[in-house]
């Protein structure tokens, strides 16, 4: 007679050695940043006043605190922390300064304009601003500097806008700039920037 031999069952491991799965990490999302001047209440009030009169037209206008300068412009960014830290590098660089508000009317080309915008003078200390952070974050710009903050994008028929509703005055404001400001750009279909650090200028300059 043939016995059967029963084989030895394999040992089940306690359920404390069962190696847990794998974490999956979430991937980071860059996010869209870029790197300005924001503008004081009071005066981002006072400028986006010149814009109410464009309320029939096809045009968006800027919410005065939203109103900033642009000094880099916006790019995708994955370590915020570290460009905080950059930024701060420069900043402590660069001396506070006072940014002057000469013009409200409409650009960059006053023929076919896309925006209305209060153009700022180009003071020493703030193009040295400007070149220090572009130098900085790696970036160029080969076109003249023309300070501004936009007060209205407009969407068409500009030049028709702009006929049916001249803006060209001269203004004269001045804010003191004591910082600058890392901000994020907000998602596509929302409105508003998000200041995600301000970091302040070195208090002596001139």
């Amino acid at each position: 007679m043939q016995l059967e031999t029963a084989l030895p069952m394999a040992a089940t491991p306690p359920p404390d050695a069962i190696a847990p799965p794998a974490e999956v990490v979430p991937a980071v999302r860059p996010s869209r940043v870029f790197v300005a001047l924001k503008i004081a209440s009071e005066i981002a009030q006072t400028l986006a006043q010149y814009g109410h009169v464009l309320e029939r037209f096809p045009v968006r206008l800027i919410a005065p605190a939203d109103i900033h300068l642009t000094l880099v412009p916006p790019w995708n960014e994955a370590s915020i922390p570290q460009t905080i830290e950059r930024l701060r590098r420069v900043a402590g660089q660069c001396g506070s300064f006072t940014l002057k508000f000469e013009h409200v009317g409409y650009g960059p080309e006053p023929r076919f304009p896309r925006l209305l915008w209060a153009s700022c003078a180009a003071t020493d200390a703030l193009a040295a601003l400007r070149a220090a952070l572009l130098a900085e974050f790696g970036q160029t710009d080969e076109r003249p500097f023309r300070p501004h903050v936009t007060l209205a994008r407009i969407r068409n028929n500009g030049r028709w806008i702009a006929r049916k509703c001249p803006i060209d005055q001269d203004i004269a404001l001045t804010q003191r700039v004591d910082s600058v400001e890392l901000m994020q750009s907000p998602p596509p279909g929302e409105n508003g920037y998000t200041v995600l650090a301000s970091l302040p200028l070195l208090a002596a300059a001139v």
